[in-house]
């Protein structure tokens, strides 16, 4: 039997979104249920994205780790993330009964990607328990692929640093990235369609400009939902989550956003359709921070034909 799709899946700032680019609002098969493969895809993974929102409103991102299975479907509106995932110590006080949350199940060896939102059930002894309100699939554009090269350690330490500027170890982080996470929030936990959304970006190594606290990045072609864009226009509030795939270190910036619909800039950009800008408020950069690390196997093709700032 297939899953039913909420024929009308898009907030109020999505709405918005869809006619500040110019595009009549598309159809998304975002479903109220998981469908068996997209539930089968989570218990095949080792880490996911998740994000929240914070006591005081702000968007919050992580990275849960754990080994495969440590993700599980019950039925098609519940995922269960098991006592075995290890979560970012700062994330567990967030896990609230009511708490929303956004998921992001990525695997970057086959460039595939699922989309999971709801809220929060249970955190207790047995782990964390989620009621789905949204599922959907996202397409492979921009994700590099990249293999696994280690296995999950008992034994992990790390040093943590709270930042109020971008110090030179996160600019440099920046500057070298091709692949980050962003958590938006629409803000009004009455609208339809309301929630916290975690999704990914990428581009190649200088496709995020760095000025002072502010970083200035691309929106290239996508599924044009326009999930993140929608999110900051009614709570321009958000959150990077960047990760070292080579030493497991992390970087996480919260800020206020402003999308730029119609900018010159784009014009030196291949690829972007327009822009958004991160003004950074607060952040913290962990080392080792998780225990899985990555090698880079092949730049996504859609990446290759896509700018970076002079």
């Amino acid at each position: 039997m297939s899953t039913p799709i909420n024929p009308r899946p898009f907030h109020v700032g999505e709405l918005q979104a869809h006619q500040a680019a110019g595009f009549d609002t598309p159809g998304a098969p975002i479903r109220e249920l998981m469908p068996d493969q997209h539930r089968q895809f989570f218990s095949s993974l080792r880490f996911a994205m998740l994000a929240t929102i914070d006591h005081d409103g702000w968007p919050v991102a992580t990275i849960a780790t754990g080994p495969q299975g440590f993700i599980f479907s019950e039925d098609s509106q519940h995922l269960h993330f098991s006592a075995s995932t290890r979560w970012q110590e700062s994330f567990i006080p967030l896990l609230t009964e009511g708490q929303p949350l956004g998921m992001l199940g990525i695997e970057f060896s086959n460039r595939r990607r699922n989309r999971a939102n709801g809220h929060v059930t249970a955190f207790d002894s047995d782990g964390l328990r989620v009621q789905i309100a949204q599922s959907f699939g996202n397409c492979p554009k921009y994700i590099q692929a990249r293999d696994v090269t280690n296995e999950e350690s008992d034994q992990l330490s790390f040093t943590s640093k709270s930042l109020t500027d971008l110090d030179d170890e996160a600019k440099l982080l920046i500057s070298n990235a091709d692949t980050f996470f962003v958590a938006t929030s629409s803000g009004n936990q009455e609208m339809h369609g309301a929630g916290v959304d975690i999704s990914h970006r990428g581009g190649r190594p200088g496709f995020i400009r760095i000025d002072g606290n502010t970083l200035t990045i691309p929106d290239f072609i996508g599924n044009r939902f326009f999930n993140t864009l929608g999110n900051m226009l009614v709570e321009p509030r958000a959150a990077l989550l960047f990760i070292d795939f080579a030493t497991g270190d992390l970087l996480h910036l919260q800020g206020t956003t402003e999308v730029l619909w119609q900018s010159t800039e784009t014009s030196g950009l291949a690829g972007a359709e327009r822009l958004w800008r991160f003004h950074m408020t607060s952040g913290w950069r962990k080392s080792h921070a998780i225990p899985l690390q990555w090698t880079l196997r092949e730049v996504a093709p859609t990446t290759t034909a896509t700018g970076i700032w002079g």
